[in-house]
């Protein structure tokens, strides 16, 4: 996005790549199909240790503009959840969208080309590559967190920013599945493959999505969600009936058909394996009518506050994102370049903004990438 941005400007692009295929993390995302944007994504929808930094370059490219590009290209497109739009078809759409701008703006591309040195220049900045040195006016880092290895990621962008006196915000891995401990994983691993709605908690922050159970421990985008604010140490408070009231229900229960058993009604609302295991692992036999009130309320708060206690996430092997990275208190809002160096700019990933799940972080990635597009 910034490379055709500026190109359409009439600058003379060139990206380097140190990957042998272009866009692999896109090409990855979203079970192969790309949610390339979500319809509400706002500010709100963002984490960063200087919240109002993202609001500027947000507000100039919006979802809607992004939306525009796709539909210009003929790419079809569907909406899989409130706001989060995926390619009908397959991720290549996008790249290969992205791609052709470049080519339109007259923005070349060079892959498997490594950085091995940057200096700094009275017009600008010298690269040495793979391929030879390089001269430029303007550089741009794009080159996002520490988040899935095996497509490529490094911490070369936070070793630049460092470079150039830059502070970089304590980073960890975001949008990540959660490993067990021993005891509760072997509980659960029966129920690998199972997946139900939840409402989860942790730091006054709450998400109601899915829950899936894996071998590993727990993901789905309720895990997902939460693993941003969660920090070692920290509990989570899950609710497993989001849509009942749950005392209310047992008591009348209890009223109405005093021999039906918890087991029973957790099969009316939860997937028939996760239910049974459940009700085993807490040890609840016998008919309602067996329980006091003051029983059926502790259950209720079972069913409604479960407390875990992660033993800890899969880390960068697995995230989505990367949070922290680049103090945006440094940068631009505006064009995103380094506030003491105006021709050295940080966009995407590689900075201290990380979205929710559902597209944002590609809204993000455009949005920034625009905004130094229009300046470098």
């Amino acid at each position: 996005m910034c490379a055709a941005t500026a190109g359409y400007r009439g600058r003379r692009v060139l990206v380097l790549d140190h990957a042998n295929k272009p866009g692999k993390k896109i090409l990855m995302s979203g079970g192969g199909r790309c949610n390339f944007t979500n319809l509400n994504s706002t500010p709100a929808n963002f984490l960063s240790d200087n919240p109002h930094y993202c609001i500027s370059a947000l507000k100039r490219y919006t979802p809607q503009d992004f939306l525009e590009l796709v539909e210009r290209h003929g790419i079809e497109h569907e909406e899989k959840a409130p706001g989060q739009l995926f390619c009908k078809d397959s991720a290549k759409d996008i790249l290969n969208m992205l791609l052709t701008e470049c080519e339109w703006a007259g923005a070349e591309v060079r892959m498997k080309t490594t950085v091995e040195r940057i200096s700094e220049t009275e017009s600008g900045y010298r690269l040495r590559s793979g391929s030879g040195d390089l001269a430029c006016e303007s550089l741009v880092i794009a080159t996002g967190g520490l988040s899935i290895p095996t497509m490529g990621a490094t911490g070369f962008g936070y070793e630049v920013a460092k470079q150039f006196g830059l502070e970089i915000l304590p980073t960890r891995a975001g949008l990540v599945p959660f490993t067990l401990h021993p005891e509760l994983k072997a509980q659960l691993a029966p129920l690998s493959g199972v997946s139900c709605p939840v409402d989860v908690q942790c730091h006054d922050q709450h998400f109601r999505d899915p829950m899936l159970v894996t071998h590993r421990g727990l993901s789905g985008p309720a895990m997902l969600q939460i693993s941003s604010f969660w920090e070692p140490g920290d509990s989570l408070t899950i609710n497993l009936l989001p849509a009942c009231k749950i005392t209310e229900d047992l008591l009348n229960l209890r009223n109405t058909r005093p021999q039906s058993t918890i087991g029973q009604y957790l099969a009316q609302y939860l997937p028939k394996r996760f239910a049974q295991a459940f009700n085993e692992m807490q040890g609840w036999t016998g008919p309602l009518q067996s329980y006091k009130n003051s029983d059926i309320e502790q259950v209720a708060e079972i069913l409604g506050q479960w407390s875990i206690k992660p033993a800890g996430t899969e880390g960068y092997r697995t995230a989505e994102v990367t949070l922290g990275g680049v103090d945006t208190r440094q940068l631009s809002s505006k064009t995103m370049a380094v506030l003491e160096r105006p021709s050295l700019y940080f966009i995407g990933e590689v900075v201290d903004v990380t979205g929710h799940l559902g597209g944002h972080n590609f809204q993000w990635a455009w949005a920034s990438g625009v905004a130094a597009g229009n300046s470098a």
